[in-house]
């Protein structure tokens, strides 16, 4: 512990120096500070040397009483945890325990902290588990502030907002488990800086925007579950690097491009489930054929093409999934794993016939081949070979094919169901058993046993033993199962649970079971053990901590068969209550705990009243200064040109934020539409929780960009702080993105010439920033969705919030080629040059705007059927020349002036920075192909082709010098503090 002395104004006695009207900070050890705290006078206030020797005694016995407390918890993390409780609604009140005491030797819901001081004099916390607590509200920044934590959870809530990019800072992190809430935005790529993370569960959230590429660096995790939100982009081929990996869940997601082939290399991968995505139409590369470790492979409704790759050479394959394609061709004939239970091709175009070996596999509980081509006849030999017992059953759904007869026998088992509907085959009146409409097969389940008919006084209830016990009630979900009926393998579960639990197999019941859309959920009890008349009824405390440590630790062993699992709750009983999880092992008696608490209290009063005593004035006389500077800052903050609206404006403006007033949303937070009073309407920036900037920094951006004028820069209008809350205020755009307008789904598709015009007024945008902003700015993320068009079609550069000021002049006044900086852009849009070296340029804008071109021309998106847009136009090119290139959606178009427009957007796409054009030739050669189109589309481009003084676009690359071509640093407030607004000529 350490006492920290702020603004001195006062003068010290002789063993100090004086200090008059000066600031000053002094830090002293603990001891040091009890003795010098004597030694302050204060004017109006004499200490003599008697009282000072009883206050430093006094002080002494507190410090000795606080130091026989010894283990509390790091200030740093309590302040932490009050953040994080600050940050939730708690409507149950569940984390009322954390309004008392320390967080480590207090019980504070959910904390649990290490049982020694890891050699600081404190407890930290290890683990902050708060599952299915009804919590809502966002998740405090703070938590990277945590520093010793070693598993954080909130599964199960309704927690919104982004994910906090300082839960990177916890280098001790092992198990990341956010999944079942409502957070939105980006994942931070600070994530991929986890050394030590095993897993990391983010799934059921509404999560958008691409998987980092840092994520590649996660060289320890094991288990990537991602699946149910609404990711998107390419999957990152760099993540073969992972070599631990085993489980990869990014199923039910927005992913797009293609199955990266680099994925066959990763080493340890057992479960790759990748369903319901839309991987554009491409296919399944072959290379998966080698995955030696796959255990199950699900790719079903992802729009793959193609034939069906050869599985046989994966030894222990015991799932696989490709349902609701596009694939053809044939089925493989060689021969799949032994293990295999489930085959899904049902609804691809796939023709031929049957292969033999179907009719090998022992453990096969489910083929479906229905809705494809198939020919030739149904084998009997897929069920005279099999030998079923007990509840084992075997589904065979062929329907809706060709198949024109059974070979062999057609009497089958009882526990066999063969579907045939919708073939030729069942024109024989002989086989309507099989062709009859489809049943459904219910493969959920309940346990039912008979006991004695009096039952059991609650909360008791009777065991599988007829014994009554209380029970420990989980709810437990299977994530991703190798099989497609559970009844035959309940015995095994069973087996495998209460092995890893160290449990008789007797202690498990599981109550009932059911599918939930591949999941298999269910609800245990796990009862005290039944040993004799001696038995107890009820677990003691060790065993229910232990228990629910093994369940929300992930202790219990992985099952590769039964693949990995989930916690959805662990309920206590009310005799159980008392056995919540203590937050640390401390040897402290109860007894002796409160008494040096109690004590530790007195002595902090005793403290705090001395302490209070002596900086009240103080305090008093600076507080009406430091109220004055306080309104000179908010009097400060007003920028010409920008209106300060207040909250109540703002809520009026959106309808107090209406859903349906909502236009956007991204990780900074979401954008409304809004009418102001005089009847402007506005797009108004509203930042989620985790997104706020200090004051003084966003008071910064909202001056830098008061500053950027531009017709073809979308305009600031003003701005709101308060209350909590950080606004930003922009015209609005009534026409949306470029990209809305480029999609298949557009209605009104944009003509040859308003492409152009928008091309053109794109590079006008951007050439301001390169060139007429003092200094100049990269935007470093130049995309179609951030080109808004206003009513009138004209184009506008939008989301400066990753963009960089370029280098500054160093003392001999050369300026530096490049910004060094972490990539972060968009994928399709990256400068490779830039990707490779961090080495930022104002080329980097020229490439990601060559990419824009070559979208309105094609009409595509940068990353079409999982290859880059470069590659496919220059392919097309050189097979039928431009008119395999433009969109087809463009009736007409001078076939001259596209070939022009194509080359200048292959230039901008160079490999190296040297070969493409500066912004100023971009503009300069837009600007002459718009001069030469034919009048009629002249007139349509007309407006744009001048600046805002109705003069024609200059050939010279601008009416101003730049005076200082560049200066290092983030445009955004956070990084400018420091230094000067730029100032940025109006146009």
């Amino acid at each position: 512990m350490a006492f920290v002395t702020t603004p001195l104004n006062y003068p010290c006695n002789s063993r100090t120096c004086t200090l008059e009207g000066k600031e000053r900070k002094t830090v002293f050890s603990s001891g040091e500070s009890i003795k010098r705290l004597g030694e302050f006078c204060v004017p109006g206030m004499y200490l003599s040397k008697v009282c000072r020797c009883e206050v430093v005694l006094c002080l002494w016995f507190c410090w000795y009483l606080l130091l026989a407390a010894g283990q509390v918890t790091d200030p740093t993390e309590v302040d932490a945890l009050r953040a994080i409780k600050g940050s939730l609604v708690d409507i149950n009140g569940n984390l009322s325990s954390w309004n008392r005491g320390d967080p480590c030797t207090s019980d504070w819901t959910g904390v649990s902290c290490s049982n020694t001081t890891l050699g600081n004099n404190y407890l930290h916390v290890l683990r902050l588990q708060l599952l299915n607590l009804n919590l809502s509200g966002t998740l405090a920044p703070d938590i990277g502030r945590l520093s010793h934590l070693e598993i954080l959870d909130f599964m199960w809530n309704g927690i919104g907002g982004s994910i906090p990019k300082e839960i990177g800072n916890i280098k001790t992190l092992k198990l990341l488990l956010l999944n079942g809430n409502k957070l939105t935005g980006d994942l931070p790529e600070e994530l991929g800086h986890l050394p030590i993370l095993e897993r990391i569960q983010i799934d059921e959230n509404h999560i958008t925007g691409p998987i980092p590429l840092s994520f590649a660096n996660l060289n320890s995790t094991q288990h990537f579950h991602m699946n149910n939100n609404s990711l998107s982009g390419q999957i990152p081929p760099q993540l073969w690097q992972l070599g631990s990996l085993m489980h990869l869940l990014l199923d039910n997601n927005n992913f797009t491009g293609y199955l990266p082939h680099e994925l066959s290399e990763m080493p340890s991968l057992k479960i790759l489930q990748l369903d319901n995505n839309n991987f554009s139409g491409h296919g399944i590369p072959e290379s998966y054929g080698n995955m030696s470790k796959l255990l199950k492979l699900s790719l079903r409704n992802c729009s793959l093409q193609g034939p069906i790759p050869d599985f046989s050479r994966i030894p222990h394959l015991t799932y696989i999934d490709l349902s609701f394609n596009q694939l053809n061709e044939s089925i493989p004939t060689n021969k799949l794993s032994n293990n295999i239970t489930t085959i899904d091709l049902s609804n691809n175009n796939l023709n031929g016939t049957i292969p033999s070996y179907f009719s090998d596999l022992p453990r096969l509980q489910k083929l479906s081949i229905a809705n494809n081509s198939l020919s030739g006849s149904v084998p009997s030999t897929i069920w005279q070979n099999r030998t079923l017992n007990g509840t084992e059953e075997l589904i065979l759904d062929m329907q809706n094919n060709q198949l024109a007869s059974i070979s062999g026998s057609r009497n089958l088992p009882a526990n066999v169901t063969l579907k045939l509907e919708g073939n030729p085959v069942c024109l024989n009146n002989t086989l309507a058993q099989f062709c009859g409409p489809e049943s459904g097969n219910d493969k959920n389940g309940n346990t039912n046993y008979v006991c004695y008919s009096q039952g059991c006084p609650p909360p008791y209830e009777y065991t599988v033993d007829c014994f009554c016990a209380a029970p420990l009630v989980v709810h437990y979900r299977l994530k991703s199962p190798g099989f497609s009926d559970f009844r035959t393998y309940e015995r095994e579960f069973q087996s495998f649970l209460t092995n890893g639990l160290t449990v008789h197999v007797n202690q498990l019941l599981i109550e009932n079971f059911a599918w939930e859309e591949g999941r298999l959920r269910m609800n245990l009890k796990i009862f005290p053990e039944y040993t004799g008349n001696g038995s107890s009824h009820k677990f003691n405390t060790s065993d229910v901590i232990r228990i629910r440590d093994m369940f929300s630790g992930w202790d219990i062993p992985d099952n590769d068969f039964f693949g990995p699992y989930e916690l959805l709750d662990f309920i206590l009983l009310d005799l159980y209550r008392d056995a919540i999880i203590p937050s640390s092992s401390s040897e402290i008696s109860k007894g002796a705990l409160v008494g040096i608490v109690l004590g530790a209290i007195a002595c902090a009063v005793t403290l705090s009243a001395i302490v209070s005593i002596l900086i009240l004035r103080i305090r008093l006389r600076d507080y009406r200064a430091l109220s004055k500077r306080r309104n000179a800052s908010r009097i400060s903050i007003k920028v010409d040109g920008v209106r300060s609206f207040d909250y109540k404006e703002m809520a009026l403006a959106t309808n107090n934020f209406s859903q349906s007033a909502q236009i956007g949303e991204g990780g900074y937070g979401k954008v409304y539409k809004g009418y102001l009073p005089d009847g402007t309407v506005v797009a108004i920036k509203r930042a989620q929780e985790g997104s706020l900037q200090g004051e003084r920094e966003f008071l910064t951006e909202i001056e830098l960009l008061s500053r950027l004028h531009h017709r073809n820069l979308v305009s600031l209008i003003g701005y709101c702080d308060e209350e909590g809350e950080q606004m930003l205020v922009y015209e609005y755009m009534s026409k949306g993105t470029l990209r809305d307008h480029l999609s298949a789904y557009s209605k009104e598709p944009l003509s040859f010439s308003l492409r152009l015009k928008i091309a053109l007024g794109s590079a006008k945008g951007l050439l301001y920033l390169h060139t007429e902003a003092e200094p100049p700015i990269f935007h470093r993320d130049v995309k179609a969705s951030n080109i808004l068009l206003d009513s009138r079609y004209t184009a506008k550069v939008a989301d400066f919030g990753l963009s960089r000021l370029a280098p500054v002049p160093d003392n001999e006044g050369n300026i530096p080629a490049h910004v060094s900086t972490v990539v972060k852009g968009t994928p399709g849009y990256l400068d490779p040059e830039y990707f490779l070296t961090r080495n930022l340029t104002d080329k980097s804008d020229v490439y990601s705007l060559g990419v824009v071109f070559l979208e309105l021309l094609t009409g595509r998106p940068p990353i079409f059927h999982g290859e880059n847009i470069i590659r496919q136009v220059n392919i097309a090119y050189r097979s039928g020349g431009i008119s395999l290139v433009v969109d087809k959606r463009i009736e007409s178009y001078p076939s001259e002036y596209a070939e022009k427009f194509f080359t200048l957007a292959l230039n901008c796409c160079k490999d190296t920075p040297d070969e493409r054009p500066k912004m100023a030739e971009v503009a300069r050669e837009l600007d002459s192909i718009c001069s030469m189109l034919p009048e009629s589309d002249t007139k349509v481009v007309e407006y744009v082709a001048s600046d805002s003084s109705g003069t024609i676009f200059s050939s010279q690359p601008s009416s101003s010098t730049i005076k200082t071509p560049f200066i290092s640093g983030d445009v955004s407030g956070s990084d400018l503090v420091s230094g000067s607004i730029p100032t940025i000529k109006p146009r």
